[in-house]
Protein backbone atom coordinates (compact mmCIF):
# COMPACT_ATOMS: atom_id res chain seq x y z
CA UNK A 1 0.00 0.00 0.00
CA UNK A 2 1.55 3.30 -1.06
CA UNK A 3 1.03 6.78 0.43
CA UNK A 4 -1.66 7.71 -2.11
CA UNK A 5 -3.80 4.69 -1.25
CA UNK A 6 -3.29 5.25 2.48
CA UNK A 7 -4.29 8.92 2.19
CA UNK A 8 -7.40 7.98 0.18
CA UNK A 9 -8.42 5.35 2.74
CA UNK A 10 -7.94 7.78 5.62
CA UNK A 11 -10.02 10.37 3.76
CA UNK A 12 -12.80 7.80 3.30
CA UNK A 13 -12.65 6.24 6.77
CA UNK A 14 -11.38 9.02 9.02
CA UNK A 15 -7.91 10.00 10.23
CA UNK A 16 -8.18 7.95 13.43
CA UNK A 17 -8.42 4.67 11.50
CA UNK A 18 -5.61 2.24 12.35
CA UNK A 19 -3.19 2.23 9.40
CA UNK A 20 -1.66 -1.13 10.33
CA UNK A 21 -5.14 -2.66 10.11
CA UNK A 22 -5.64 -0.97 6.73
CA UNK A 23 -2.28 -2.31 5.53
CA UNK A 24 -3.21 -5.88 6.51
CA UNK A 25 -6.61 -5.60 4.82
CA UNK A 26 -5.05 -4.11 1.68
CA UNK A 27 -2.56 -6.99 1.51
CA UNK A 28 -5.42 -9.49 1.83
CA UNK A 29 -7.95 -7.77 -0.46
CA UNK A 30 -5.66 -6.04 -2.97
CA UNK A 31 -7.84 -2.97 -3.62
CA UNK A 32 -8.42 0.24 -1.70
CA UNK A 33 -12.13 0.33 -2.43
CA UNK A 34 -12.52 -3.25 -1.16
CA UNK A 35 -10.77 -2.26 2.07
CA UNK A 36 -13.01 0.78 2.54
CA UNK A 37 -16.15 -1.26 1.85
CA UNK A 38 -15.11 -3.95 4.33
CA UNK A 39 -14.39 -1.43 7.10
CA UNK A 40 -17.67 0.40 6.47
CA UNK A 41 -19.60 -2.90 6.43
CA UNK A 42 -18.11 -3.75 9.83
CA UNK A 43 -19.06 -0.32 11.16
CA UNK A 44 -22.60 -0.80 9.83
CA UNK A 45 -22.83 -4.23 11.47
CA UNK A 46 -21.66 -2.75 14.79
CA UNK A 47 -24.38 -0.10 14.60
CA UNK A 48 -27.01 -2.75 13.89
CA UNK A 49 -25.81 -4.95 16.75
CA UNK A 50 -26.74 -2.31 19.33
CA UNK A 51 -30.08 -0.55 19.75
CA UNK A 52 -30.24 2.41 17.35
CA UNK A 53 -32.26 4.50 19.78
CA UNK A 54 -32.29 4.54 23.55
CA UNK A 55 -34.17 6.93 25.81
CA UNK A 56 -33.95 7.39 29.55
CA UNK A 57 -37.00 9.53 30.34
CA UNK A 58 -36.07 13.01 31.40
CA UNK A 59 -32.33 12.26 31.29
CA UNK A 60 -30.93 11.45 27.86
CA UNK A 61 -31.81 10.21 24.40
CA UNK A 62 -29.23 8.50 22.20
CA UNK A 63 -30.08 8.06 18.54
CA UNK A 64 -27.68 6.31 16.14
CA UNK A 65 -30.11 6.04 13.20
CA UNK A 66 -28.52 8.99 11.35
CA UNK A 67 -25.10 7.36 11.73
CA UNK A 68 -26.49 4.18 10.18
CA UNK A 69 -28.05 6.12 7.31
CA UNK A 70 -24.81 8.00 6.68
CA UNK A 71 -22.76 4.80 6.69
CA UNK A 72 -25.15 3.15 4.23
CA UNK A 73 -24.95 6.20 1.93
CA UNK A 74 -21.16 6.14 2.13
CA UNK A 75 -21.14 2.45 1.15
CA UNK A 76 -23.43 3.18 -1.81
CA UNK A 77 -21.27 6.13 -2.90
CA UNK A 78 -18.10 4.02 -2.83
CA UNK A 79 -19.62 1.73 -5.46
CA UNK A 80 -19.72 4.66 -7.90
CA UNK A 81 -16.21 6.07 -7.52
CA UNK A 82 -12.84 4.90 -8.75
CA UNK A 83 -10.27 4.06 -6.09
CA UNK A 84 -6.71 5.40 -6.31
CA UNK A 85 -5.40 1.99 -7.37
CA UNK A 86 -8.07 1.37 -10.02
CA UNK A 87 -8.28 2.57 -13.57
CA UNK A 88 -11.29 4.52 -14.80
CA UNK A 89 -13.46 2.93 -17.44
CA UNK A 90 -12.43 4.29 -20.83
CA UNK A 91 -14.29 4.16 -24.14
CA UNK A 92 -12.44 5.27 -27.27
CA UNK A 93 -9.70 6.90 -25.19
CA UNK A 94 -12.14 9.08 -23.23
CA UNK A 95 -12.93 8.37 -19.56
CA UNK A 96 -16.55 7.49 -18.94
CA UNK A 97 -18.04 9.95 -16.48
CA UNK A 98 -21.03 9.23 -14.32
CA UNK A 99 -23.32 12.26 -14.01
CA UNK A 100 -24.30 13.08 -10.46
CA UNK A 101 -27.15 15.51 -9.84
CA UNK A 102 -26.29 18.35 -7.50
CA UNK A 103 -29.20 19.42 -5.37
CA UNK A 104 -29.52 21.90 -2.55
CA UNK A 105 -29.83 20.44 0.99
CA UNK A 106 -33.37 19.43 1.82
CA UNK A 107 -34.45 19.22 -1.82
CA UNK A 108 -37.04 16.54 -2.38
CA UNK A 109 -38.62 15.33 -5.54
Amino acid sequence: MDATVEAWLLAQLGPSTDTTDLEARYTRLGAARAVALEVLAERRAALLADPLRMTVDGVVTLDQSNNLTGTERHIAALNDIVGPDEEAVVEDGVPVLTPVPIRPPGWRR
